[in-house]
């Protein structure tokens, strides 16, 4: 199993999760928010087609997750998996014959892959959040949560690898240009995840298998990757190797669990 990040941030999120031997892996995309020839692109940095994945899950309706989603279902004919929450809140006339439905609690199986969706606080309509395991190997993916439940640690706890939203710094969302209103909606508790409260899920999650730790969703104004890990490095402890950020720009490469 292992998985990479083409991009994320308020411009953008999507992980390539991939699991399985021989010629054709299983390959999931979590979340699709670039526009359709830009993914394309970042595809193809990582040496992958669209035609390439065995499904895309969606975790919700904001434009930097969904993004081409629809277009490359239809395109391509990929299988796309939502909540009906966020189909509601796409707002289509029609349903197309390549989505899905998932739901809290469902088991997802994609090839070699199982999705486990859980629910998490965010101001869309029914966001999910996702973890998937290959084998006995679990990856958690958590980012737009705006606070901590024991349902949310419950989905993580025994992860191999986390994939962890550290959207801002307090201080610099606090300082920043945003009017008011933007900041009590990022600092709510359906808003993102600050530094310290992804260090808080982290301490809670961790245990000696939990090798790989991908700090994502960075704001570019309001948080800085030294900040970042210097917010989690207490919790991670050096023994476990470096702590990866995913730029917006460029992911991050693939990170094997086994």
């Amino acid at each position: 199993m292992r998985f990479c990040s083409l991009g994320s941030g308020s411009s953008g999120n999507a992980t390539v999760v991939e699991a399985g031997t021989g010629p054709r892996p299983s390959r999931v995309l979590v979340d699709c928010g670039f526009p359709l020839r830009e993914l394309d692109q970042r595809l193809g940095r990582v040496g992958l087609a669209a035609t390439d994945l065995d499904a895309v899950f969606v975790t919700h309706e904001h434009g930097d997750h969904i993004g081409s989603a629809l277009a490359l279902g239809r395109r391509d004919g990929i299988p796309l998996w939502m909540s009906r929450g966020t189909w509601r809140a796409v707002g289509e006339p029609a349903l197309p014959p390549f989505v899905r439905f998932a739901r809290d609690g469902d088991t997802i199986v994609v090839g070699a892959l199982e999705l486990h969706p859980f629910t998490v606080a965010h101001d869309a309509e029914e966001p999910l959040q996702l973890r998937l395991r290959a084998a006995a190997l679990q990856l958690g993916v958590l980012t737009d949560a705006g606070s901590i439940t024991p349902h949310l640690l419950d989905n993580l706890r025994g992860s191999d690898a986390l994939l962890l939203e550290c959207n801002h710094d307090r201080d610099l969302l606090a300082a920043s240009r945003y009017p008011t209103s933007l900041k009590a909606r990022i600092g709510g508790r359906w808003g993102h995840l600050a530094n310290d409260t992804a260090a808080q899920i982290l301490a809670a999650c961790l245990h000696d298998g939990l090798r790989h730790l991908v700090a994502a969703h960075l704001s570019r104004e309001n948080n800085r990757p030294d900040l970042v890990r210097a917010s989690l490095g207490a919790a991670w402890g050096a023994q476990r190797g470096e702590i990866v950020i995913a730029d917006p720009d460029l992911g991050c490469g693939w990170i094997a669990l086994g």
